[in-house]
């Protein structure tokens, strides 16, 4: 594993780091046109049973946070669901602006998903 993420998972599971801050750390590091999903997330921060709480996290981000056009944004919309669909909880606007986002990054969408074989991200 990335040793960046193991640090983040130890730090994470040992109590030094909280969850939504690990979150936004992992979510930083996930490259362009590259996905993965919420369950994913939780598992590469040591707790694999807090996709819930990965999509509340991201959807508390700040709004400077959160602005793809802002300085240092957290990159959202490079989270989806497992199965590679994009989630519709929330914000009605959010899903056909994060597929926006992905597409301009060259994030193919079949059938309304994101190939997760060909596009998830696969930390070394």
């Amino acid at each position: 594993m990335d040793p960046d993420l193991a640090r983040i998972a130890a730090d994470r599971m040992g109590g030094r780091l909280p969850l939504r801050a690990a979150v936004m750390a992992v979510v930083a590091r996930i490259p362009v046109g590259r996905v993965l999903g919420y369950g994913q997330v939780a598992a590469l921060i040591g707790s694999p049973r807090a996709a819930r709480q990965v999509g509340y996290a991201l959807a508390a981000l700040r709004p400077e946070q959160a602005d793809p056009e802002g300085p240092g944004p957290i990159p959202w919309w490079r989270v989806i669901r497992s199965d590679g669909s994009l989630a519709h909880a929330g914000d009605p606007g959010r899903p056909l602006l994060q597929r926006a986002l992905l597409q301009d990054e060259g994030v193919p969408f079949i059938q309304d998903k994101v190939p997760m074989a060909t596009h998830q991200w696969r930390p070394g």
